[in-house]
């Protein structure tokens, strides 16, 4: 049987159509990464060279799969040949091929975000700035903005609008702080994971041969979740599609929830206009979920505005209703979902893997981790801590970079005495004050102080003379010897390993320590034994892939048998046959820093639709009446979503607390207006919301009549400001407020929440 006829009569449309422009919009489990890979297979039939073929996508596990699917059906070595993989890795080999047009060395070191944040760190403390106005973070994403924007450093300090607005946010430095960041990754010999996307595009625009060669090569080009593509990502690929126009482009705008990251939606709702003569193939059937849970979604999802129409259907069975469990405290909450999950296992027998616990913010976690503990269920949380990000490991991992790129600043300065070598924190600055004095790396420095003069005194000169020949000597055996044999060295000869065993002794925590250094070298004989047998894979490939990896590669690896907790940008890609979906309720979600703008809030109803649809077989839905909130107890409404599904979907449930004592009353009863009732039987705690119980001079939250313009008033998110502006009326009334911190803001006042401050 062809591999064709597995398909159904629209995805088997949208697989044999492989020329011209190309949008295909997969509704959830519709069975999106099996169109994207045999159409790539029905490429290769019809004769199309693999070597001629792009594939982006947002994971490196996604390309992974697919790769081994095309193998299974037209052969390993044609799979192998096609450029496929995430926007950063396909990208960052172009660079690597070309580096010196702009300035780079082929062998640049890839920071990640913690790098990033602890440079900017180091520079905001130069500049004498308040690091409580210039928060590392806020000034990391702000960078990372302008250069998804494609704004240079010059461009931002030459741009009146940005001085503005950073003048009005009282960070007029900011402008300054990026170009010394940039200049400093420069002189480093590093790229963070913006500057993948910004330099790739400087690349294109700046040398026409370049961009012509690629058009060349990549006559053919897939993209996978397209609608979460950003401005940066969206201009590389039409600036490579522009030759031939054989794009396709695959997503789903009802699944768009990155805008923070810079995603934007636009791209997709747009593709029309960028390629007039395209293709739509909309693939509407969902293979994953019950009937009960797609109409659900689609019942939500509606309401939203902006979005391609389709109608997402199912053969599956009816199912179960969307259980709806109401609890009076957040804490009631995680006992009362442990409960029923625990119950489900027992009754269906299948796997503790089946479940899925997901939230709004990873700080929901904590009551679920305590009542699963207390249940002895097996559980982990995705979006901790990173493997990767552990001390221990980026300790080593800096002994690596330095061993690819001795110019590498950060890992420079977070390994030069460690293990300790009696190189003291004065002679470290002094080294850095000299290479911002003569405009050189660190590195130039530590190995010519006769050229570059640092105040260091003779005894520390020795040390670093020590430590340079030592990395010099790595640096030296990086193409001799693969990953592992070199990373082994490197643990031994730098100290690390016997640091870590002479610590072993003090705890399980050293213990713990000592053991990921062993998995991580383990990790690395395996990358060196993976693939053909005859290929050289050195220390170098194994860091581009690590520091290539996203947080949906990370973790999904294990098969192991626990209920997964995470938030439900992380659970994006996934299915589980049992979903909670915890936490719903008016400002936690929607969050009340989503509910400003439609914009704002039809994101957070797509991000409530992709957690829905995450459910096979069962979904439940689950608030609190009452949420500790800043050490304060606080009164919940439930989430709009909840009312914004139609009822025959739903089923209202009464849990039990102790030996069959009822929470409440009678259940849940809805109007028939739709609304959601508290129950007449539920005995309700004396509560005070947490704005009556801070008091600070505040009144009652105003009716959205009550603002006028020359009031002050308090936004959660934007803080203090005053109003300069109202204009519409009823529920479309709107006020623009100036906000010292922010400038001036537009919110429409049904959603702002605004509070009046007494003069």
């Amino acid at each position: 049987m062809s591999y064709l006829d597995e398909l159904n009569e629209s995805q088997r449309v949208a697989v044999e159509n492989i020329y011209g422009p190309t949008m295909v919009i997969a509704g959830a489990g519709s069975g999106k990464t099996r169109v994207l890979t045999y159409r790539i297979a029905f490429m290769l039939d019809q004769g199309i060279d693999p070597f001629n073929i792009l594939a982006l996508t947002f994971t490196n596990k996604a390309a992974r799969e697919m790769t081994e699917r095309i193998s299974n059906i037209v052969g390993g070595q044609e799979a192998k040949n096609i450029s496929m993989g995430t926007f950063h890795s396909v990208f960052s080999k172009i660079l690597r091929f070309n580096a010196d047009r702009i300035g780079f060395p082929n062998n640049f070191t890839i920071y990640d975000t913690q790098d990033s944040k602890s440079l900017i760190k180091d520079i905001i403390k130069e500049f004498n700035l308040d690091d409580k106005t210039y928060k590392p973070s806020g000034v990391f994403s702000r960078i990372s903005s302008a250069k998804n924007s494609l704004i240079s450093p010059e461009a931002y300090l030459n741009n009146d609008e940005i001085q503005l607005e950073d003048k009005q946010s009282r960070r007029p430095e900011l402008g300054r702080i990026y170009q010394t960041y940039a200049n400093r990754c420069q002189k480093s010999g590093a790229m963070d994971f913006d500057d993948l996307l910004y330099f790739t595009n400087i690349l294109l625009r700046d040398f026409p041969e370049v961009l012509h060669y690629y058009q060349q090569k990549f006559q053919y080009i897939l993209v996978d979740e397209y609608q979460d593509t950003n401005y940066a990502q969206y201009l590389i690929v039409k600036k490579l599609a522009a030759a031939f126009e054989n794009i396709c482009v695959v997503g789903d705008d009802a699944q768009s929830i990155y805008s923070f990251r810079g995603a934007n939606i636009q791209n997709i709702l747009n593709f029309r206009q960028d390629y007039p003569d395209f293709k739509l193939f909309k693939l509407e059937q969902n293979y994953r979920s019950t009937k009960n849970i797609v109409e659900a979604a689609n019942s939500v999802i509606k309401k939203n505005k902006d979005q391609i129409n389709k109608k997402v259907w199912t053969d599956n069975i009816i199912g179960e209703k969307l259980k709806v469990i109401r609890t009076l405290t957040d804490n009631e909450e995680g006992k009362t979902i442990a409960g029923r999950l625990f119950e489900t296992k027992q009754g269906v027998g299948s796997n503790w893997s089946d479940f899925a616990i997901l939230y709004r913010t990873n700080k929901q976690s904590r009551a679920f981790e305590e009542a699963l503990r207390k249940l002895n269920i097996p559980y982990k949380i995705y979006g901790g801590l990173s493997f990767y990000q552990r001390k221990e490991i980026k300790d080593l991992l800096a002994y690596f970079r330095l061993a690819a790129n001795p110019r590498d600043e950060e890992a420079l300065k977070r390994v030069i005495n460690y293990p300790k070598r009696a190189i003291g924190k004065t002679s470290i600055e002094n080294i850095i004050i000299a290479a911002n004095r003569y405009n050189v790396s660190m590195w130039d420095v530590i190995t010519d102080f006769n050229q570059y003069p640092a105040e260091v005194n003779s005894g520390t000169k020795s040390k670093i003379y020590e430590f340079t020949t030592m990395i010099s000597s790595f640096n030296a055996q990086l193409n001799k010897l693969n990953a592992y044999e070199l990373a082994d060295t490197i643990a031994q000869a730098s100290g690390v390993m016997r640091e870590l065993m002479d610590e072993k002794e003090k705890g399980p925590e050293e213990v713990e320590r000592y053991q990921n250094i062993e998995e991580l070298l383990s990790g690395i004989q395996e990358f060196v034994k993976s693939g053909d047998s005859d290929e050289f894979k050195s220390l170098s490939d194994f860091m581009i892939e690590v520091a290539l990896l996203t947080d949906a590669d990370e973790g999904q690896t294990e098969d192991r048998n626990h209920v997964s907790l995470m938030t439900i940008h992380a659970s994006k890609g996934l299915e589980f046959p049992y979903v909670f979906l915890v936490g719903l309720e008016e400002n936690l979600f929607p969050s009340q820093m989503s509910l400003n703008t439609r914009t704002e809030l039809e994101e957070e109803r797509r991000l409530f639709y992709v957690a829905v649809t995450r459910a096979m077989n069962a979904c439940t839905l689950s608030y609190a009446s009452s949420r500790f909130v800043w050490g304060q107890l606080i009164s919940s409404e439930p989430s709009r979503f909840i009312d914004e599904i139609e009822p025959e979907y739903l089923h209202f449930e009464t849990p039990q607390r102790g030996a069959g004592r009822s929470l409440m009353g009678g259940g849940f009863e809805r109007q028939h207006t739709g609304g959601l009732n508290k129950n007449p039987g539920l005995s309700q705690p004396n509560l005070k919301s947490l704005k009556d119980i801070q008091g600070n001079g505040k009144s009652e939250s105003p009716g959205e009549q009550d603002i006028k313009v020359g009031y002050n008033v308090e936004h959660d998110r934007f803080g203090k400001g005053k109003v300069t502006k109202l204009e519409g009326n009823g529920a479309d009334r709107k006020a623009t407020i100036f906000f010292p911190h922010h400038g001036s803001k537009t919110l429409l006042l049904r959603f702002a929440n605004l509070i009046i401050l007494e003069e």
